[in-house]
């Protein structure tokens, strides 16, 4: 193992998906580790992080860790009561997500681990746990540089841009690509010329806004929850029709595409054939992406 990688613990939304058609994409929810130089970052506490904790207290090389969260639906937290290193006096624990202070990322993260839902609390935990003050610029944490801003999902939800050795890493888990838009297209008719023109510009903006946030990204990690018949019946629920996401990646420049917080409802061979359809709007686009299934248990060599 390179000193620089990236894996993927849990790559599902929503709910874990335990089943036996669901097993060689995986169906824990979202937890992705970025490890570089004795560094360790890790993105979302989902059930993923849970055989991670595991992993974790079988090494001694790394007793530190910066975990970033996107938000603190119950699908990205989760897996923290049962997190093996939190229970260990050796372990430091550093927290960051949305909050307007350290003191509000706290109340967030140990909420679920109080009556009436779970019977031991995050005061049981023997780890030095440290929750981050916002900062004015970036988050640093030994070679990472993480940047953040909103994206579209019920509640305040962040992605993450990644600077790790010259290479970027964008992780959004949880966005509605196009959500104006779309939602301007709906009833674009009742609009006058003038506030069209107004739309158009808006529009444009704001697809413009989220492209930046992933422009030349070496590795973009994205949700593609849906399909374009879910989306229709979900739409505005935050997640992203997987048409969207990957035509969103090629106008942006992005390398490397990774498909993620899949549906728990999709099986194996459900998410195969959406990867399917995405090589084939990569290829009718004459784009060099390079599209990819979030596997669990998938490394990346970052070296």
């Amino acid at each position: 193992m390179s000193e620089a990688y990236l894996r993927f613990w849990g790559v599902r939304g929503s709910y874990s998906a335990p089943f036996a058609s669901h097993l060689d994409v995986g169906g824990n929810t979202s937890c992705v580790e970025i490890r570089a130089d004795g560094h360790l970052l890790v993105c979302d506490a989902g059930t993923g992080i849970i055989p991670f904790g595991q992993h974790l207290m079988q090494q001694d090389g790394i007793r530190e860790m910066l975990v970033i969260l996107t938000h603190y639906h119950w699908d990205h937290v989760c897996g923290l009561p049962f997190f093996l290193p939190a229970f260990a006096e050796d372990w430091r624990l550093n927290f960051f997500g949305p909050g307007q202070n350290a003191g509000e990322i706290e109340r967030h993260v140990s909420a679920q681990m109080r009556a009436p839902y779970f019977p031991v609390s995050t005061d049981t935990w023997h780890a030095a746990v440290d929750y981050l003050q916002p900062p004015g610029g970036n988050l640093e944490h030994g070679p990472f540089r993480i940047s953040y801003q909103n994206v579209h999902h019920p509640g305040i939800t962040y992605g993450y841009r990644i600077n790790l050795n010259g290479k970027v890493i964008v992780y959004i888990s949880d966005n509605e690509c196009l959500f104006l838009n779309k939602s301007i297209e709906q009833r674009y008719q009742e609009f006058n010329s003038e506030e069209q023109r107004l739309y158009d510009s808006m529009k444009r903006e704001e697809y413009d806004s989220a492209l930046q946030f992933m422009q030349g990204a070496d590795i973009l990690i994205h949700d593609a929850q849906y399909t374009p018949e879910d989306y229709e019946k979900k739409r505005g629920w935050g997640h992203s029709c997987y048409i969207d996401t990957v035509n969103s990646a090629i106008d942006a420049g992005v390398g490397q595409l990774y498909l993620y917080h899949h549906d728990p409802n999709y099986d194996d061979e459900r998410i195969n054939a959406i990867h399917q359809d995405c090589l084939r709007i990569i290829a009718e686009r004459q784009s060099a992406l390079d599209c990819h299934i979030a596997r669990e248990g998938l490394t990346l060599d970052l070296a």
